[in-house]
């Protein structure tokens, strides 16, 4: 058999891999830059601004929860690529990889920011400097091009493996 021929029973690598560590990682990209780092906002600071002691001790509380979720989401994406592993699934190319990893991170930045930043109003990416609503539409917009050239890379991943012979065809 050639190398380049998928074998019996080779199946698809997960999607669920690349999708969980991009949302795990935009989490934990956001939660580092923009609430450590940046201080432009912490989990809840819409709610109880972090000016007290008790106010930031309430903010540092929510971001730990926070940290802790996108920690789960991370491990999540861990025990995928196992189970994709055990069960014999191919591993992916690059670009079909990353492509969904980016994609997640896309998909955080805008299920974030539709629920906490719109819905919720728990916090807002920053408050300053053009108001909440120009900032939390950037934080949006920055979602959506994640998720366009995200699955765009993606797609060139799944049609790279197609051509080698270890994905759809």
């Amino acid at each position: 058999m050639a190398t380049t021929e998928k074998k019996a029973g080779e199946r698809l690598p997960s999607r669920a891999t690349g999708l969980l560590y991009g949302l795990g990682f935009g989490g934990f990209l956001d939660g580092i830059v923009l609430h450590q780092i940046l201080q432009w906002h912490h989990m809840v600071s819409a709610v109880e601004e972090p000016t007290t002691v008790a106010g930031l001790e309430l903010n540092t509380t929510a971001d730990g929860l926070f940290h802790l979720a996108t920690w789960v989401l991370t491990f999540a994406g861990t025990i995928t690529a196992l189970v994709a592993w055990r069960q014999g699934r191919i591993a992916p190319s690059w670009s079909f990889h990353l492509g969904l990893v980016v994609t997640g991170w896309g998909l955080f930045n805008l299920v974030e920011g539709l629920i906490d930043h719109q819905l919720l109003g728990v916090h807002h990416v920053r408050d300053d400097l053009g108001g909440p609503l120009s900032w939390d539409l950037a934080f949006l917009a920055s979602g959506v091009v994640l998720i366009a050239v995200g699955w765009l890379v993606h797609r060139r991943g799944v049609r790279s493996m197609a051509a080698r012979g270890s994905g759809p065809r």
